[in-house]
């Protein structure tokens, strides 16, 4: 099943789609936010307030995928023919950075590229959804601790990125962090058997992947970061990005009035238009 946050009114309601259209769960009588529902994995109870006399929503405007992230992991590296492609070291475990809380960006938003830089990326990336609170999680038990996973775009800015070894900087503009529009349940969805993941920018195919490329999987991931950072119910990882990207030369930087589609299999289409 899929949840998403859409506005109605103004105020964020909780949503579902099951396979027979997005429907509004608040609207419903479904008491849980997107937090709650995540922390409480009332997935099925959800599921029990769909029926088909509810309307399905047309044209929904998306609200982050999210309320209120404490924390935003990213994975740098993690795709073998990413790491080819641009000559940088790969590592024996994740390499780990962050964003903050204010580059989250919900589907469709507008991602401002600020007018003092110029080489600006797009980067297609499978997002987990952390379910429970996970502190020195072993790597057999990591699945547990995975709500979902969302489709996402690590929109980063190369100058600043590449300065030092730290690439904070080059990562967390605000907005430079969007997801969604949809978290997919992890029950049945299996990353590791390869799904697909593209991107486009403008409609034209820049990034053409399978997530059986990762260096890491997504486990794996969950469990290193357990042991250094306390990962909460809503928690964001982004798990990397597949080879495509304009760092790795060949295709153009972004611009205003780009639009960046993100496609990952069996999860849908994130939409952000660059300005």
């Amino acid at each position: 099943m899929k949840f998403a946050n859409i506005l109605i009114d103004g105020a964020i309601h909780l949503a579902a789609d099951d396979g027979s259209g997005l429907k509004d769960l608040t609207a419903a009588g479904f008491p849980l936010t997107m937090e709650e529902l995540i922390e409480k994995n009332a997935a099925e109870e959800a599921a029990r307030f769909l029926c088909p006399a509810l309307p399905t929503v047309e044209n929904p405007v998306f609200a982050n995928v999210v309320n209120h992230p404490c924390k935003i992991v990213c994975v740098g590296l993690n795709y073998q023919r990413h790491a080819d492609n641009t000559h940088m070291k790969t590592y024996d475990s994740p390499a780990l950075f962050s964003k903050y809380s204010d580059a989250l960006a919900p589907a469709d938003a507008e991602v401002e590229l600020p007018p003092w830089e110029t080489t600006y990326d797009y980067e297609a990336e499978l997002v987990i959804v952390i379910g429970k609170k996970a502190w020195g999680v072993a790597p057999e038990k990591a699945q547990d601790y995975i709500f979902g996973y969302s489709c996402g775009n690590d929109v980063s800015c190369r100058d600043p990125q590449m300065r030092s070894g730290q690439w904070l900087i080059g990562k967390t503009m605000p907005g430079f962090g969007p997801c969604g529009p949809f978290i997919l349940t992890a029950e049945g969805y299996h990353p590791e058997e390869g799904k697909k993941i593209r991107s486009y920018v403008n409609g034209e195919l820049r990034q053409d992947g399978t997530t059986s490329d990762m260096i890491f999987s997504c486990t794996d991931i969950v469990s290193y970061a357990s042991k250094y950072i306390c990962l909460e119910p809503g928690d964001l990882i982004f798990t990397g990005t597949p080879s495509g990207v304009a760092l790795e030369g060949g295709k153009t930087w972004l611009k205003k009035g780009d639009v960046v589609d993100v496609e990952i299999e069996g999860i849908g289409r994130l939409t952000n238009r660059m300005k």
